[in-house]
This record gives structure tokens, sequence and C-alpha cells, in this order.
């Protein structure tokens, strides 16, 4: 039984990767996902099915996504969010001429891109209620839920058991899915202190969290990814079985 939370969505984007992390969010937010890979497959979809709303990479290897937004637009009053590495003001304003509905900056936290897209459809579609979390500071994501008031980490439902800064910085993480920190700023937003302090107490409970959530993830995989001379980022998404 589908959720009072049910829309129909197409993404476009090239990169399987992305599509299939931004495809398992709004499973999970009850979403109806279909995927195109390519500009061209993206608009015939687009005119010839009805959606709720459209996430549309500006750059696709065929056709551009401001000219696929503008052809979109000219026919149908489909909401469309543009996703884009570029940021300059040039490209946003570009993007909304283009009759764009919204424009994400890549990397973007998926949780937020949802976010957004409730806001779209409160107001363009009859009845959309999203779907309710059991208390607004709970974190629910694919495969980890973790309930703030009583400080538990839940993994595919299975409790696991974590130190107080454990779960200060698996909770921070998570709260920003999708983007990468430094060790420098993981210091100063969860240990509170200076980032000249000591980044290996960083590494050391990356290391711990990582081993007791190991049992529930794929082999060989990791839930806090290290990305090489930046530092980490959560990416429950991409790393749970499932």
């Amino acid at each position: 039984m589908m959720s009072k939370a049910a829309y129909k969505i197409l993404i476009a984007d090239e990169e399987s990767r992305i599509r299939s992390r931004i495809h398992m969010y709004l499973d999970h937010d009850g979403a109806v996902v279909e995927d195109a890979k390519l500009g061209e497959s993206a608009l015939i979809k687009a005119l010839e099915r009805d959606y709720d709303l459209i996430l549309l990479n500006r750059t696709l290897p065929d056709m551009s996504g401001l000219d696929i937004c503008a052809l979109i637009k000219g026919m149908k009053t489909t909401p469309i969010i543009l996703m884009s590495s570029k940021s300059d003001e040039e490209e946003r304003i570009l993007g909304f001429e283009a009759g764009a509905d919204d424009y994400v900056i890549n990397p973007f936290s998926p949780r937020e891109l949802i976010c957004r897209i409730h806001a779209i459809l409160k107001r363009t579609k009859k009845n959309f209620r999203p779907q309710q979390q059991s208390t607004s500071s709970d974190i629910v994501l694919p495969q980890l839920t973790i309930e703030h008031e009583a400080r538990r980490v839940l993994v595919r439902g299975i409790e696991v058991s974590l130190t107080l800064k454990e779960y200060d910085l698996l909770r921070y993480l998570a709260l920003n899915e999708g983007k990468t920190f430094t060790r420098e700023a993981l210091l100063k937003e969860v240990w509170k202190c200076e980032p000249s302090g000591d980044l290996r107490t960083v590494d050391s409970h990356v290391k711990r969290i990582r081993e007791k959530l190991q049992p529930s993830c794929e082999p060989g995989s990791t839930v806090i990814r290290t990305i090489w001379g930046v530092g980490y980022r959560l990416e429950t998404g991409l790393s749970w079985t499932g």
C-alpha cells in the first residue's frame, strides 16, 4: 500500500550512481520513480507521461538540460528541479529563465532535496501530505534510523551500541548526509574544539563506528566514506545491504 506521500517523479541524469542514490531516498519517501539516462529519452517520457515532478541534470550527454526544461515547460506545467554543479548567479538565472521551479547545486544532501521536493508538491499536488517522522529530531535514512531523544541507533531495525561521542559524530554526518567534511571541521562541530586539535581523534572514532556498523554492510563497503585528501562523508544510500 502506498503512503500518503506517494507521488510520481522522473530522474534524468547520466550517472547511474546518482540516479540510484536519489532513487533509494525517493522510494523511502513513498515516490514512484522512473529514470532516464539521456536527454532525448527524458524529454520523450516527460511529454508522453504525467509526472508530479522532474529532477533534471543541467548537463546531459546528448542535450542541454536547459533546452529540455524549456521544451517541457513550453507544453506542460510539470514542476522541474534542475541539478547542477554550476553555482554562479548567471547559471542559476539561466535555469530559472528556462522555466525551472528550483535549482540545486551538486553535491547536495538527499535530505535537502526531499525537503525541496516536498515544498514544491505542497503547492502543486492536491492533498499532498509528506510522511511524518516519529519526532522532528529523529533521522530516518535508508536502512539507518537515529532516534535522538533516546540516543539510539538502529541499523535495519537492529540497535547498535555507540559511545556518546561516536553517536554525536554519526548523527552530525547523518544530518548532512552526502556532504564531505574535513577532520578540522568535524573537530570544531562535533568536539567543539579548535581545528588545530589532534586530527587522529576523528580517525579513531570513524574507525570504531565502522567496526560497529560493518556487520550490516555489504562486504568491503563502509557507511562513512573516506574522501582521500579531504575528509569524510556519510553515504547510507550506497553502503547498506537491502
